[in-house]
C-alpha cells in the first residue's frame, strides 16, 4: 500500500503534495527526459561520470585526485558530469572547468545538503532520482566512483547491474580509493560470490585503482577519443 502522507510532512520531505499516481506527474517526468536528452545529446565529446559524497571538503585527499582525475581528463577531450552538487561531484566539475573544458553537472532537488556547485557550465536540475540516473548512465562511457554515501551506492550498483544483466554496453567502472571500498569488493568476493549470488566474471565489472595515474591511463586506453 502506497503512504500518503499530511502536507506538512510532504512538504517537510519535499514530496509531491498531490496524490500518488496523479496524471500530471507524468508531464513532469516527460519533461525532465526532453530536457535532459536534447541537452546531453549536444555534448560532442565522450562523457566520464565521476561520482562521491557532497559531504567531502576541499582538503581531503579524494577531494583532489576528483580533480586531477577530471582536470587530466577533460584536457585529454573529455567531457565530465557529476550530479552537480558540493563534495566530490564539485571537484569533478571542477578539474574540467579550469581547462575549460564540458563540465555538466545534474543536480537533483533536496530539502536539504544539495545546491549546484559554481563550476558547472552545463547546468541540469532534476527533481525524480530515476531521471537523473537514466541521464548518467545514458551518455556516459566511464563511471569513476570516489568514497560516497548511499547515493554513490546507488548509482555504482544501478550501473553494474545494467552491465550485468547486458541491458547496457559494458563501460569502464573504476572504485577510487582501494582503502575505502576493500571491504565492500571483500564483502562481494566473500559472500555474494561465495554463496553463489554473482559469477566470478561480473568481479571484473568494475576495477579498483588509487592513482590519478592509473585512473587516467585506464580510462583513456578503454575509452578512445
Amino acid at each position: 500500500m502506497m503512504r500518503n502522507g499530511s502536507v506538512n510532512e510532504n512538504q517537510q520531505y519535499g514530496l509531491d503534495t498531490f496524490k500518488a499516481g496523479d496524471s500530471w506527474r507524468l508531464f513532469r517526468i516527460m519533461s525532465e527526459f526532453v530536457d535532459g536528452f536534447d541537452s546531453l545529446a549536444a555534448v560532442n565529446r565522450p562523457v566520464v561520470s565521476i561520482f562521491g559524497s557532497a559531504r567531502t571538503t576541499e582538503d581531503d585527499p579524494y577531494y583532489q585526485l576528483a580533480v586531477e582525475v577530471s582536470r587530466r581528463l577533460a584536457g585529454s577531450g573529455y567531457a565530465i558530469m557529476t550530479g552537480g552538487g558540493p563534495g566530490i561531484m564539485e571537484a569533478g566539475n571542477r578539474g574540467a572547468a579550469e581547462v575549460k573544458a564540458p563540465s555538466i553537472g545534474l543536480n537533483i532537488s533536496l530539502p536539504f545538503e544539495q545546491e549546484g556547485n559554481k563550476y558547472v557550465n552545463l547546468p541540469l536540475e532534476f527533481k525524480y532520482f530515476f531521471v537523473r540516473k537514466v541521464m548518467l548512465i545514458k551518455y556516459a562511457m566511464a563511471f569513476i566512483a570516489l568514497p560516497g554515501g548511499f547515493g554513490t551506492l546507488d548509482e555504482l550498483f544501478e550501473a553494474i547491474t545494467l552491465i550485468q544483466t547486458r541491458r547496457i554496453k559494458p563501460f569502464p567502472i573504476v572504485l577510487a580509493g582501494s582503502k575505502y571500498w576493500g571491504g565492500l569488493v571483500e564483502w562481494i568476493r566473500g559472500t555474494l560470490l561465495a554463496s553463489g549470488n554473482i559469477k566470478e566474471e561480473d568481479l571484473l565489472i568494475f576495477q579498483v585503482l588509487d592513482t590519478a595515474d592509473e585512473i587516467v591511463h585506464y580510462i583513456r586506453r578503454t575509452v578512445i577519443i
